[in-house]
């Protein structure tokens, strides 16, 4: 434990945060393994500790598939992280969600293909369904709005926050046909991406409360007479998207440390898997009961263990 309460992951084009002072580089072996980089434990001005974490590697070598969620999220919380900020690039499926602007999401769809492991039960033979209808958490969501949307302002540079919108994620790594675009749009998608699940989920069953912070880079490809969205398009924006997501960032890390350690702000997430977990009629291994105590401490002792 490292009493770090604050988690950032970065996305593509976000590897790293300005303003802070480097204290160390831990690099946690979870029993779902090392995370995608090492992890930088940074402080701010007042010496609030933060835990950086790069999502796809220190130099975006791993695709969106084979991202270590599990490890990424179980090196968190071993670290004592209780909210987690992730950034994001997303597509705009929305005319009005120009690349450039700002969205926060409260909802999503799932159009991965199940082969990112979306648990940390799977492989053991513990059973829980965490409760996912709202997947982002609420109250982190809402004061974030707030705070985001002041940092926006006193950037002053015309950037736009666009809040409650629905996101799907894809299991890429290509972009979408443009059927696929047009068919996310009527199903209500405003934003797509690559990368939300299953870090939204996992944090749930880890009892972190988590919300994502999405930079659109592109329209997808739904817009008709307009190209499709290429890589070299998305990079004309990720430099601007890169620099706006570090501003939120020193404009909200402080607030959000002292509203966690006021606590109302996780009331949502601490407890929550109680009774997700589905009872046992009997004493489980040791390896299940030491891998799970590992993220959830609470649940899992001594006294589970089959003699």
């Amino acid at each position: 434990m490292h009493d770090v309460l604050i988690g950032v992951i970065g996305g593509t084009g976000l590897y790293h945060l300005d303003n802070l002072t480097h204290i160390e580089t831990v690099n946690p072996n979870t029993p779902w393994g090392h995370p995608s980089s090492p992890i930088n434990i940074c402080s701010l001005q007042s010496g609030t500790k933060v835990a950086f974490l790069a999502r796809h590697g220190k130099n975006h070598d791993i695709s969106p598939s084979t991202v270590p969620s599990c490890a990424n999220i179980a090196a968190l919380k071993s670290l004592g992280v209780r909210a987690i900020i992730a950034f994001s690039s997303v597509g705009s499926l929305r005319e009005e969600i120009v690349p450039g602007h700002i969205a926060i999401p409260t909802q999503i769809i799932d159009r991965t293909k199940g082969t990112r492991p979306g648990s940390f039960f799977d492989g053991t033979r513990v059973v829980a369904h965490a409760a996912f209808g709202d997947p982002f958490g609420t109250k982190l969501v809402r004061w974030l709005e707030v705070e985001v949307e002041n940092a926006l302002r006193e950037q002053g540079n015309g950037v736009v926050l666009h809040k409650d919108k629905c996101i799907i994620c894809m299991e890429g790594p290509q972009f979408s046909t443009r059927a696929e675009s047009m068919m996310y749009r009527s199903w209500g998608a405003d934003l797509i991406n690559m990368s939300v699940l299953p870090e939204a989920k996992l944090a749930r069953e880890a009892e972190i409360s988590y919300a994502l912070i999405a930079s659109a880079t592109d329209y997808d490809s739904w817009r008709p007479h307009a190209e499709a969205v290429t890589v070299t398009q998305v990079h004309e924006t990720l430099k601007a998207n890169a620099e706006t997501a570090r501003h939120i960032a020193a404009s909200v890390l402080e607030d959000l440390h002292l509203a966690t350690v006021q606590g109302d702000i996780m009331s949502e997430e601490k407890g929550s898997m109680e009774y997700s977990i589905m009872p046992s009629h009997g004493k489980r291994s040791e390896e299940d009961v030491e891998k799970l105590a590992y993220i959830l401490p609470e649940y899992f002792g001594s006294n589970d263990v089959a003699n």
